[in-house]
C-alpha cells in the first residue's frame, strides 16, 4: 500500500495566521504537550463527535478494501488476532492457536458464544470466507499480497479454522493483525460495504461515503460494554476546516490528522481543547532510489547516512516530539527492534565522497505539503549533510501528485508510513527485493535469505535474532533512511478521556467524555 490511505495538506493561513513557517521563523519556544491523553471516569451513555477525512467518495465499510473508512472499522469489527504495543500477537476472536512442526499449518480455536450484529453466530465459516474475500483478485485488497502464501483455509468444525501455507512461516498469525483482516459474515461481500455487520463494540446506525455516519453501542459485546453510547462521524476533507471545527467546539476529536507543531500549539493554548501525543506513530523515511544513477553506489548511500545526526533532525523539525530512528525502520516500542545505533561521522562521510569521486555531491530533495512535517524534515536533513559538503536543493511539489509522480520515481524524497505493522510484514513488505512497496527499490539477496530463514525458524529466540540481523543489514547497506519516528499530535476536546490509539485504531471500549462535564 502507499504510505497512507488518507492524504494530508499542510495547515495554511487559518488559525490566526499560525503557520509552520511563521512560528519557526519567530523562534517559538519548545512545544510542551502532555505525554498522553487525559484519563479518568467517563460519563455513562455519552455521545462523541469525531471529524475525519474520507478515504474517497467511493469509501466503503468493507475492511478488505483499499478504500475502507478507517474509523468505523475498529468500532464495527474484530480480527482473529491483534497486536499489542510490543508487537506481540494476542487473542481477539481466536482464543488460542497452534502450528504443526514446520509452521506450514496453523489451527485457530474461536471463542464461543460470539454473535454478529444481525444475530447470527460467529463460526469458522465466517473466518474462512473472510480470508477468501481478502485473496479475491477482484477485491484488490492491500493485504492480499501479504497473505498470498496461504494455500488453503478449512473450517474444521464450528469453532476451528485450519490454514495451510505454501511455505513455512512461524510468524503467520501476525499477518492476520492488519486492519484489512477484520472478520465479516460468510457470503456478505456484496453488502458488507454498506451494512458494516461485524462483531465489534458498536453497531452501524448510518454510513454515507465521504459524508456523515453514526454507530451505537453493542450491548452484547463479548469483551464488555463500551463507555460511549453513540459516536457520530462527520467527513471534513480540509485539515484547517477540521481543526477549526474542533476550536469552535463543533466536534470532540479530529482523527487521521497529525498536527504540525505550530497548529498543535494553537490547539493546546485554546480554551476547551488540547492535544494528545501518540508516541512514535509516524515513521518518517528518506528513500534513496537504489536504481538511480545517484544512489546505485552503496558508498554514496553510506555517506548520506553518516553525514546526519537524527537527534538534531528530531529537535529541529519536530521540537523533540518523537524518537531518533538511526536508520532502523523497526519502531522503538517493538520488542523485535535491534539494539544500538549506527555511527554519526560527517568527516568520514566527506572522506567517502572524495574517495568515490563525489566530493561536493549535489542533488534535489523532494518534499510536499502532503504531510505537515515533510518540509521541516527536508530542511533539517539538508542542513545536517552540509557538514559533509553535500548540497541538497529542496524541491517542493504538489501534494495531490506526490505519491503518483514522485514516490518511487525520483532519486531522493521525504516519505512516511504509519507504525503498527508486525516486524515480519514490515521487513518483507517494504524492504524485500521486488516488493511493490519497496520505496527505495533496494535489493539484497542476503537480506531476503534472512527473512526466509526467519520465517522457517520455529525457535522464538533464534527467529528474533534473524529479524534483528536483517535490521542491521538495512542499516549497513540499505537505501531507505529512517531519521525519526514522530509522535502523532491529535487534537481533541478537554472533555475527552481515555483516548488511546495504535496504528490509527482507537480503543473504542474505554474512549469517553469526562464525567460531570
Amino acid at each position: 500500500m502507499t504510505p497512507s490511505i488518507s492524504r494530508r495538506n499542510v495547515l495554511l493561513g487559518a488559525l490566526g495566521g499560525a503557520t509552520a513557517t511563521g512560528l519557526s521563523a519567530c523562534g517559538a519556544p519548545a512545544l510542551t504537550l502532555p505525554e498522553r491523553a487525559a484519563t479518568g471516569p467517563a460519563s455513562k451513555g455519552a455521545m462523541m463527535r469525531i471529524a475525519r477525512p474520507a478515504a474517497s467518495a467511493a469509501e466503503t465499510l468493507d475492511p478488505a478494501s483499499g478504500l475502507s473508512a478507517y474509523e468505523y472499522l475498529g468500532a464495527l469489527y474484530n480480527r482473529l488476532v491483534k497486536l499489542d504495543r510490543k508487537g506481540n500477537t494476542v487473542p481477539d476472536l481466536a482464543e488460542e492457536w497452534s502450528r504443526n512442526a514446520d509452521a506450514t499449518v496453523w489451527t485457530f480455536k474461536l471463542r464461543t458464544g460470539i454473535k454478529f450484529h444481525d444475530g447470527r453466530p460467529l463460526t469458522s465459516r465466517d473466518v474462512r470466507y473472510t480470508i477468501q474475500h481478502i485473496l479475491d483478485p477482484d477485491v484488490a485488497s492491500p493485504q492480499a499480497g501479504t497473505l498470498s502464501s496461504i494455500d488453503e483455509t478449512t473450517a474444521v468444525d464450528q469453532h476451528t479454522v485450519r490454514v495451510r501455507l505454501k511455505a513455512p512461516n512461524a510468524e503467520f498469525p501476525s499477518l492476520l493483525t492488519a486492519y484489512q483482516c477484520y472478520v465479516i459474515p460468510d457470503g456478505s461481500a456484496k453488502t458488507i460495504g454498506k451494512t458494516g455487520v461485524g462483531t465489534g463494540p458498536f453497531r452501524l446506525v448510518s454510513f454515507t461515503p465521504a459524508g456523515p455516519g453514526a454507530v451505537t453501542v453493542n450491548e452484547d459485546y463479548f469483551d464488555g460494554r463500551p463507555t460511549l453510547d453513540k459516536i457520530e462521524f462527520s467527513s471534513i476533507q480540509d485539515t484547517s476546516a477540521r481543526v477549526n471545527a474542533l476550536l469552535a467546539h463543533q466536534v470532540d476529536l479530529i482523527s487521521q490528522t497529525n498536527l504540525d507543531n505550530p497548529t498543535a500549539r494553537v490547539v493546546a493554548d485554546s480554551p476547551g481543547t488540547t492535544v494528545a501525543r501518540v508516541a512514535d506513530a509516524q515513521w518518517y523515511t528518506i528513500p534513496m532510489l537504489a536504481t538511480s544513477k545517484e544512489f546505485k553506489n552503496p558508498q554514496l548511500r553510506k555517506a548520506m547516512q553518516l553525514a546526519y545526526d537524527p537527534r538534531a533532525i528530531l529537535e529541529t523539525a519536530l521540537q523533540g516530539t518523537g524518537t531518533p530512528g538511526w536508520d532502523n525502520p523497526v519502531p522503538p516500542e517493538l520488542a523485535a527492534r535491534a539494539d544500538g545505533h549506527r555511527e554519526y561521522d560527517p568527516d568520514k562521510a566527506r572522506s567517502i565522497l572524495k574517495k568515490i569521486g563525489h566530493e561536493g555531491f549535489s542533488t534535489k530533495l523532494y518534499t510536499s505539503a502532503y504531510e505537515p512535517n515533510f518540509a521541516a524534515i527536508a530542511v533539517a536533513y539538508a542542513d545536517q549533510v552540509k557538514q559533509a559538503g553535500i548540497k541538497l536543493k529542496i524541491t517542493n511539489v504538489a501534494a495531490d501528485s506526490y505519491y503518483t509522480q514522485q514516490w518511487m520515481q525520483v532519486p531522493l524524497m521525504v516519505s512516511y508510513w504509519f507504525t503498527g505493522r508486525p516486524v515480519d510484514q514490515l521487513l518483507n513488505q517494504i524492504f524485500r527485493s521486488g516488493s511493490s512497496y519497496n520505496e527505495s527499490a533496494w535489493s539484497n539477496k542476503r537480506f531476503d535469505k534472512l527473512l526466509d530463514e526467519a520465517r522457517a525458524d520455529t525457535n522464538d529466540d533464534s527467529r528474533l535474532a534473524k529479524y534483528r540481523d536483517a535490521q542491521q543489514l538495512i542499516i549497513a547497506d540499505g537505501a531507505d533512511l529512517t531519521p525519526i519516528f514522530g509522535d502523532r499530535l491529535v487534537g481533541m476536546s478537554d472533555d475527552v478521556v481515555n483516548y488511546d490509539e495504535y496504528g490509527f485504531e482507537f480503543d473504542y471500549l474505554r474512549l469517553g467524555l469526562r464525567e460531570g462535564r
